[in-house]
């Protein structure tokens, strides 16, 4: 198996809504950014699937040195190994990789946030830094699109906060800051219960609205000189509105599971996107 191959296989087995937008892009750009997207994936798994945190910081350790090598030109893991091929064509600077990584080692140390500014800097690194290297590989020319991307990565990354506030929970993590559960009046243990009530829906129509104002934020700072070169990352907006509309739609019934589109409707959305962009 190719390093190209394996971040594929990672990309495709991961059912991710980003896994459409690629689909779309000519060969070079769908190379890198698969690449990009496998090594999230990797560093997030490492977090998410090991029990034991001595043993995930351990191998996010692991990572950062092999970031180091492949700027060394001596990468040894299939997904710095194809995000060398990446690194021959486009800007991805060492540091913005190394960040993503901080933000994963986060999750080790803190499990809830006092407040949104708190909570802001774990977004900017696990995805408005994913968004900025995703503008350098979609390609820009008004420095303008950056502000636009990291706007956009914040309004995916308060999505993901709200599909997955009920499994989040059961982990013993609470990204919704502890002052809004408190105007509210929701616990953590009516999250990690599963407990639905009135206050935890304004909680959550308070949530939404916030994405939803991101992403508009996001929009209108997208300049239009640059709008088919981003068509991808506004296929990924796509999808992940019409999922908050699903919630919405669902009455917020996201403490016992976790909703999501087809795959049928999420490829009807990116090839609809693809076109109207």
């Amino acid at each position: 198996m190719t390093p190209d191959q394996y971040c594929q296989e990672r990309a495709a087995a991961s059912g991710s809504s980003f896994y459409y937008s690629f689909l779309f892009l000519e060969p070079r750009r769908r190379q890198a950014i698969t690449a990009l997207y496998a090594f999230c994936r990797e560093v997030d798994d490492v977090v998410d699937e090991c029990p034991d945190p001595v043993v995930s910081r351990s191998k996010l350790a692991w990572w950062r040195n092999e970031v180091g090598a492949l700027y060394e030109g001596r990468a040894s893991h299939p997904v710095t190994q194809a995000l060398a091929t990446s690194l021959k064509h486009f800007f991805l600077p060492q540091e913005q990789l190394l960040e993503i990584i901080e933000g994963m080692e986060m999750d080790l140390e803190q499990v809830r946030y006092a407040d949104f500014k708190a909570l802001h800097l774990y977004c900017y690194r696990v995805a408005s830094v994913v968004g900025l290297l995703a503008a350098e590989i979609f390609g820009y020319r008004e420095r303008q699109t950056l502000k636009y991307a990291h706007d956009l990565g914040l309004a995916f990354q308060l999505t993901n906060i709200i599909r997955d506030v009920g499994e989040d929970a059961r982990r013993g993590r609470f990204y919704l800051p502890q002052d809004e559960l408190a105007r509210f009046g929701v616990t953590e243990a009516d999250l990690a219960g599963a407990r639905y009530g009135d206050n935890f829906r304004e909680l959550m129509k308070f949530q939404v609205e916030r994405a939803r104002t991101t992403y508009r934020q996001a929009f209108a700072l997208l300049p239009e000189a640059d709008r088919k070169a981003q068509r991808a990352g506004l296929i990924m907006a796509a999808i992940y509105q019409a999922t908050l509309d699903e919630i919405v739609r669902d009455d917020f019934r996201v403490l016992h599971q976790r909703i999501s589109l087809p795959p049928l409707r999420k490829l009807w959305l990116a090839g609809k996107t693809w076109l109207m962009a």
